[in-house]
């Protein structure tokens, strides 16, 4: 494709999204099993028939658009990309989508230089990425891929109480039928997600495009504090069980925790019981996120707030965990080789790339650059000639894979 049709390609795309989820505050809502989920996943559907790819959906809900069977006798390793399309509460336009666009333009940019696959190819949309409705991230890959039980996962509540599975009966899904599913893990000879930077490393090297190296060490706790309810007007101070004061000690803890372990800890959720101005709270949730170069640092920063907790009679229970994850080393250098020496860096930020790297697959990742280095925000932005930038690099690095051992 020409310069000029894969710019009018993207922003056919774009426009395409825009209002997909978009609240009054110009973020995004897109949340798993919603109908704005479902409204994605009909775009993805669209996109991936007009470019007569064979699409797929796993046991957990992830779609797959084919060039070449994976399941054909003989056929080679595939080579996967995409990314997600769902969002955080009030998220920015392009952590997931960006990804998804690039992927589905590298395909048909690829189909329209002629290029011949040697081995089945797929554009991936994983559900579920940002964890936003159930608190757990990557649960489409994790569960694809089996680091996540579907017993689990269908437990699993959102803040109206909902659990996983009623959320999947109620978007048509069977939830008896979630689960991991090795055989399609097992047939990905590379998986590269392309992602926007969630930080400014590489507008700090004046470069639009960069590799991915490996992901910090991260995870996800709950912290659930007890109290006892009572009248905010006419219980004395020193007659109250508020939650809400463990709960606070909980957030300074954890900030404290994380700025002498050299980490970042974030506590950006919470649920009080029963939320009323003039009541004394009868319980607090809370959800740590934490992560650092470390994993023995991250691991000490859950622990001194634990400790701090006990003296609340709060517990603190881990939700996910992901190790410090290391992308393929010979994958990265061929492609920062084949992309002429960018950049390569490592990120604070989880990916499915990264569980599907803990899984055993060959993966790795591109970035494109943040200027503002804000994610998780209606700020979050890319200027479009480096999003082109990114989609050439990512068709490069496609015809490279897919025409010699990935």
């Amino acid at each position: 494709m020409a310069v000029d049709d894969v710019r009018s390609g993207f922003r056919r795309s774009w426009s395409d999204l825009a209002s997909v989820g978009r609240n009054t505050a110009g973020g995004y809502d897109r949340f798993a099993w919603t109908r704005t989920d479902h409204d994605l996943r009909e775009w993805f559907a669209g996109e991936a028939s007009d470019l007569g790819l064979d699409l797929t959906t796993d046991r957990v809900g992830n779609q797959w658009a084919w060039w070449g069977d994976p399941y054909a006798a003989g056929a080679a390793p595939a080579v996967v990309t995409g990314s997600h399309l769902d969002s955080v509460p009030s998220g920015g336009a392009f952590d997931g989508p960006l990804g998804v666009v690039s992927s589905l333009l590298a395909v048909r940019s690829l189909r329209a230089a002629g290029h011949r696959p040697d081995r089945p190819m797929a554009v991936v949309n994983f559900v579920d990425e940002e964890g936003a409705r159930f608190g757990v991230a990557c649960a489409g890959s994790r569960i694809l891929t089996g680091a996540l039980s579907p017993e689990r996962a269908l437990a699993l509540t959102d803040a109206d109480g909902t659990t996983m599975a009623d959320a999947l009966a109620a978007a048509g899904r069977d939830p008896l039928a979630l689960g991991s599913d090795p055989d399609l893990v097992g047939r990905i000879g590379a998986f590269v997600e392309l992602h926007v930077e969630q930080g400014r490393a590489l507008d700090d090297v004046h470069a639009n495009v960069g590799v991915g190296s490996h992901i910090w060490p991260h995870g996800r706790w709950r912290i659930d504090v007890p109290g006892e309810a009572n009248h905010a007007g006419t219980t004395a101070l020193d007659d109250r069980r508020d939650a809400m004061l463990g709960f606070a000690a909980a957030v300074i803890a954890a900030r404290r925790a994380a700025q002498s372990r050299g980490c970042v800890a974030t506590v950006g959720k919470v649920r009080a019981t029963p939320n009323g101005v003039n009541a004394i709270p009868s319980e607090v949730t809370g959800w740590l996120d934490a992560r650092g170069e470390s994993e023995a640092a991250v691991h000490q920063v859950v622990a001194d707030v634990t400790e701090v907790m006990a003296d609340f009679e709060a517990t603190v229970q881990e939700e996910s965990w992901t190790p410090t994850t290391a992308f393929d080393d010979a994958l990265v250098r061929r492609l920062a080789s084949r992309l002429g020496g960018i950049p390569v860096l490592g990120t604070g930020a989880g990916h499915d790339a990264g569980i599907l790297a803990g899984a055993g697959v060959r993966a790795a990742m591109l970035f494109v650059r943040n200027p503002t280095g804000i994610s998780h925000s209606p700020e979050e932005f890319a200027e479009e000639a480096d999003c082109l930038a990114g989609v050439d690099a990512l068709t490069r690095v496609l015809a490279d894979l897919t025409a010699a051992t990935p």
